[in-house]
């Protein structure tokens, strides 16, 4: 069975209370519930944390993996040990955002943590994750 880990970084524990008008009113909890039943041949191995060395611990947890799915929060946009983590980590990785971050504020434009994965969805709201554990299917032949 194909293993992929499914990484949410800081603030993300509060989908669905915080500015739902912005993430959705989804938990993030309900996206690990959409991706389980949507792939159930799919090992999945969900983390948020909201500290930035966990997050790098746990990217180094998963080179071991079939696949990556990032959601960095706030840490896409000055994290570089985040990115150097990721660099490391030769398994296909996508960087996904739930809002579209390029019609938001200028400084959510630019990601430090892009040039280290192979794709990046954002303003998908949910459907990112599922669109990225996709593709992540199709580079391992599995998709």
């Amino acid at each position: 069975m194909i293993g992929i880990f499914v990484l949410n970084g800081v603030n993300l524990g509060t989908l669905g209370q915080r500015r739902p008008e912005v993430y959705g009113t989804l938990t993030l909890n309900d996206i690990e519930n959409l991706l389980r039943e949507e792939f159930t041949d799919v090992d999945l191995e969900f983390r948020q944390t909201d500290y930035e060395g966990e997050m790098v611990g746990f990217v180094r947890e998963a080179r071991e993996s079939d696949g990556l799915i990032i959601n960095p929060g706030a840490w896409t946009h000055y994290s570089y040990a985040l990115h150097d983590a990721l660099e490391a980590v030769d398994i296909p990785k996508v960087e996904v955002h739930l809002s579209n971050v390029h019609a938001r504020e200028e400084w959510r434009r630019y990601s430090v943590i892009s040039p280290a994965v192979d794709a990046v969805v954002a303003g998908m709201g949910a459907d990112g994750y599922v669109a990225a554990l996709r593709f992540i299917l199709s580079r391992s032949g599995e998709g």
